[in-house]
């Protein structure tokens, strides 16, 4: 069951942080053209805004993971892949996705992490 926020506060957003100090999620973020940046980081913040949300901003993918779907300029389509602990949305993995179906390599990437944060 995802976590509830009290009405009107925004919920805190923070980065997977690997055992080497870096946030894959913000780094891969960074990456992006400037408009899309920007559209990741406005669908970010409406989560955080409107949590708990669902479609079709975000939607549960099962064991506690979810993802914040954005529609990028050029027909692209971006996942920022997060769970819901200790109070706050932590990004764990960021792509462009290709496919209709999310691949599995991503899912398990954002389980593992989502595993370390959680401890469970």
């Amino acid at each position: 069951m995802a976590q509830q926020k009290e009405d009107g506060t925004k919920m805190p957003l923070v980065f997977y942080r690997t055992s080497a100090r870096t946030e894959p999620v913000l780094e891969w973020i960074k990456s992006l053209a400037e408009d899309e940046r920007k559209e990741v980081g406005r669908d970010l913040m409406r989560a955080q805004w409107r949590w708990p949300v669902g479609m079709p901003l975000c939607r549960p993918m099962g064991g506690g993971l979810w993802e914040v779907r954005s529609s990028l300029p050029g027909k692209r389509i971006s996942r920022v892949l997060f769970c819901v602990h200790a109070g706050q949305l932590v990004a764990l993995h960021g792509f462009i996705k290709k496919t209709q179906k999310t691949p599995q390599e991503d899912l398990d990437l954002a389980k593992k992490r989502m595993k370390e944060v959680t401890g469970s």
